[in-house]
């Protein structure tokens, strides 16, 4: 396994960052293609779409050859690996953490079952900070505001 350094890293989930880039790399996961063939379901000018390639080769998640007059571009697989990497070591975490709470709301659910009986009529709810009904907002408008001369 091919180990990054962050500055590595911090480019690869930049070049995830974005939509487009990733859509890209959707379509070059059926195989290479063209630069024109990547470009044509986006909605931008050849030279914006140029830099997001160039955003991608620089984060080694693509590799253009060029054959000819034409740049063909193909899915380096190896960068997005070590994303997943890095992600593994976080998702241990957080599954760790997750179950550690689920445990907790179990037992709590135990010790402490829900109340599932409906409040009985004319009593104000639970959650409400005072006895007494509140009126709702008007929903009428002020007066009008100055206008500005023309």
């Amino acid at each position: 396994m091919v180990k990054f350094n962050d500055d590595r890293l911090d480019g690869i989930f930049s070049a995830l960052a974005d939509g487009t880039r990733r859509r890209v790399l959707a379509d070059l996961e059926q195989g290479a293609a063209s630069v024109s063939e990547l470009a044509r379901p986006h909605a931008m000018s050849l030279p914006a779409f140029m830099k997001h390639l160039r955003v991608l080769e620089d984060a080694g998640l693509i590799a253009r050859a060029k054959d000819g007059r034409v740049v063909n571009c193909t899915l380096s697989p190896e960068p997005m690996r070590a994303a997943s990497d890095w992600l593994a070591r976080y998702e241990k975490f957080w599954n760790g953490q997750l179950d550690s709470l689920a445990r907790y709301l179990y037992h709590e659910e135990e010790v402490h079952p829900w109340k599932t009986e409906a409040p009985e009529k004319n009593q104000p709810p639970l959650n409400s900070g005072s006895g007494g009904a509140s009126t709702p907002p008007s929903n009428a408008s002020g007066a009008p505001g100055r206008t500005r001369r023309r």
